[in-house]
């Protein structure tokens, strides 16, 4: 064989290597599921002891403080618990040395053929919300206060005085604001959720099951997360029955049910966007129903207005459970979900 032969073999050689995932040979799909459950163990173990050691040890304390320059520090350091899924995701790529590229990132707009997608976590949600509280309080018409007698304490405790029309015209500025800013306020701190709860651990729970299993673990998981805060009273107060039980259990439900909608949207979009926008609007407009509430007749937190009780809810629990039927029949007919 010629030196020019020899040469052209080993240019081919050079720029056609076998695939490599980061930085080591192709993977076998056993020693890829193998990676992959290793990668979602160390993500659950960093995370979870990260965000129970900081709420148990740092904010359960400060709540329980009548220092209230404390009690405002808790509540910034929920806030900021909010961060770290993405940072367990990072570190759990950087001990496990994934290479960070534009697909698994799973941060691209993606707009084209996708704003219905959009439209449901945004507009979709809204209506979702305000649907459940109009079931809640048609059935329990005693709790509905259209006098806004909550509204008028919330203002008094501020010392503000308002009159009924002041209070009218604050309740619609806070419904329009919320439907407009809704989906951006917390932005930035629902990405920290979601970039590990649906960029990073989805995508690695539909490498080991099925896309049903795979969509309820991840809501199960995402609702355990929650527990210390739930124990501290976050969303259904304390001093309920079967206290923090009941609570743990009613949360691991809503993000069930909530996670599924995120989920199905990130499958769909390839893109965890739509589900820290889905985030937003829950987080910055599930309380409206609550502007209506009785001071004299309370509501059940275990059943609404707000989305996380099962009537506030039930809209979507309807839409969530029609989209895993939807993407279960998509499985069955041969579609594989990867993201």
């Amino acid at each position: 064989m010629s030196t020019e032969g020899n040469n052209n073999q080993e240019i081919w050689k050079k720029f056609n290597k076998p695939n490599t995932a980061n930085g080591a040979p192709k993977m076998t799909p056993q020693e890829e599921k193998k990676f992959n459950l290793r990668q979602i163990g160390i993500y659950l173990a960093v995370t979870f002891l990260m965000t129970w050691g900081t709420e148990i040890f740092g904010i359960m304390p400060m709540m329980g403080s009548d220092d209230a320059q404390q009690a405002y520090a808790a509540q910034q350091m929920i806030s900021s618990v909010m961060f770290i899924p993405a940072l367990g995701a990072l570190i759990t790529r950087l001990l496990t040395k994934e290479r960070l590229t534009g697909k698994n990132l799973m941060l691209m707009v993606n707009l084209k053929g996708n704003l219905q997608y959009y439209g449901l976590v945004w507009f979709g949600f809204i209506l979702l919300t305000l649907f459940g509280a109009a079931l809640y309080f048609l059935i329990f018409q005693d709790q509905l206060d259209p006098g806004l007698g909550y509204m008028k304490a919330i203002s008094e405790a501020q010392g503000i005085e308002s009159t009924q029309e002041q209070l009218q015209q604050a309740v619609v500025m806070q419904l329009v604001m919320g439907v407009v800013l809704a989906p951006f306020v917390n932005l930035i701190n629902c990405f920290g959720e979601e970039w590990g709860w649906r960029g990073f651990l989805l995508p690695k729970l539909l490498k080991q099951f099925k896309v049903a299993p795979a969509i309820l673990i991840n809501g199960v998981i995402w609702g355990l997360w929650h527990v210390p805060l739930t124990i501290m009273g976050h969303n259904y107060g304390v001093g309920y029955p079967g206290f923090p039980f009941t609570g743990i259990i009613a949360m691991c439900i809503f993000c069930t049910v909530m996670g599924t909608i995120l989920s199905f949207v990130t499958i769909k979009t390839g893109s965890c966007i739509p589900a820290i926008m889905g985030h937003g609007t829950l987080n910055g407009f599930a309380s409206a129903g609550l502007l209506f509430t009785s001071l004299d007749h309370p509501y059940n937190v275990f059943l609404g207005p707000a989305p996380t009780g099962l009537i506030g809810g039930l809209g979507f629990i309807a839409v969530a459970c029609a989209l895993l039927y939807l993407l279960c029949k998509e499985e069955k007919e041969g579609k594989e979900f990867v993201i």
